[in-house]
């Protein structure tokens, strides 16, 4: 297997096992006929359904690779990460709807994800060997393409502590705003130690680039489908201030809390206030407002998860009920509101929780020792 580098050409040599029928002609080819079947497999879903693209493609990769898990991990805006989809032997702990701190992935890893999408561990427990490189080279080789590339040692035992002896890790990557992005990772689980012939692992790569590209078309179909509604919204809206006052707005159907997710929205306009759904009293809103012309004047309009953390001293006395607002202001003494009340949420964490006398050296990284979820 060759890939180029700055100074030459990495030839990696990989055991041939004559019994292996993926290693043939024929194998190849048939290692490509199941992608195709896979790929033709997640063509034919029916649109807006993201849940059951990842369903599929969990099944398909562990029916081309043989593991005994198959996982879609999925990074969140934060870039924590969470199992969305799983395939496993039924006798294995399921991971599906842990989220894991985005440190289990480290930034330098996502990077030579999007460089190397495919990467095989035949078997954490290998030793490691040691490069001998020409003493005429001046710098170390770069291995990052390499599929021999040892695990780190800290990933390694990771794996051990996750009771999994071989793994494949897909990268799924699609097209953002700039530039490509790692949406997630299809990872591979194995109890033992297990190697996938390169015809194989070439077609879960042909397989990642469609899953890829559909998931592209989904998330860009489900923000379509946004947009379009909340233009429709925000045309009504206009036709219905042209036509009666601006306070037909928040008397009216639809009224500006459809124009956005909240638990509350106001018009603040001539002096007078008009409160919907869950907002603060009339109080509050002129307190808010004088917050907003002393520490905002020279704004249009404020977006904030938490008005505690924006600075706004009277947050406390909002309680839960009141958490998160964004404003817009319609002229010096006019305003939009909307407020999102404070949302208690569980989510179940993959690992032991941190023991405060837990310590250690300081001198290296130490991988998770559990998986079990917790809240």
């Amino acid at each position: 297997i060759l890939h180029r580098i700055d100074v030459g050409v990495i030839i990696d040599l990989e055991p041939a096992r004559t019994e292996d029928p993926a290693l043939s002609i024929a194998g190849a080819v048939q290692s490509q006929k199941l992608a195709v079947r896979a790929i033709s497999r997640l063509q034919s879903l029916p649109g807006g359904d993201i849940k059951l693209l990842c369903n599929t493609v969990v099944e398909s990769v562990r029916e081309l690779t043989g593991y005994d898990r198959v996982m879609v991990y999925k990074f969140h805006e934060d870039e924590h990460g969470e199992v969305v989809a799983e395939s496993k032997r039924p006798d294995l702990e399921p991971y599906i709807g842990l989220h894991y701190p985005a440190t289990d992935i480290p930034q330098a890893s996502r990077f030579l994800f999007k460089q190397n999408r495919v990467r095989m561990i035949v078997d954490c427990n290998a030793s490691p060997v040691r490069v001998v490189q020409d003493e005429t080279l001046t710098q170390p080789l770069c291995l990052i393409g390499s599929t021999l590339k040892a695990p780190h040692g800290c990933h390694a035992q990771y794996m051990a502590n996750m009771g999994s002896i071989a793994s494949l890790t897909l990268a799924v990557v699609i097209n953002g705003s700039d530039s490509i992005r790692l949406w997630g990772l299809v990872v591979g689980h194995h109890t033992s130690a297990r190697c996938i012939p390169f015809p194989l692992r070439y077609a879960c790569e042909f397989l990642m680039q469609a899953f890829g590209l559909q998931l592209n078309m989904e998330l860009q179909l489900a923000c379509q489908m946004s947009e379009k509604r909340i233009l429709k919204t925000q045309t009504v809206l206009c036709d219905m201030l042209l036509r009666d006052s601006p306070t037909s707005i928040v008397m009216q159907k639809p009224s500006i809390m459809d124009l956005v997710k909240c638990d509350g929205a106001a018009l603040y306009y001539n002096g007078k206030y008009y409160a919907l759904g869950v907002s603060p009293t009339g109080l509050q809103i002129k307190d808010i407002i004088d917050w907003l012309l002393a520490k905002h004047s020279n704004s249009t309009g404020l977006s904030t998860d938490s008005l505690a953390d924006a600075g706004y001293p009277g947050a406390a006395s909002l309680g839960d009920a009141v958490c998160g607002m964004a404003v817009a202001c319609i002229s010096s003494k006019d305003y939009l509101f909307w407020f999102r009340s404070h949302t208690g949420k569980e989510i179940k964490w993959g690992g032991a929780k941190h023991h405060p006398e837990d310590k250690d050296d300081g001198s290296r990284m130490h991988p998770r020792s559990s998986f079990k979820a917790f809240l």
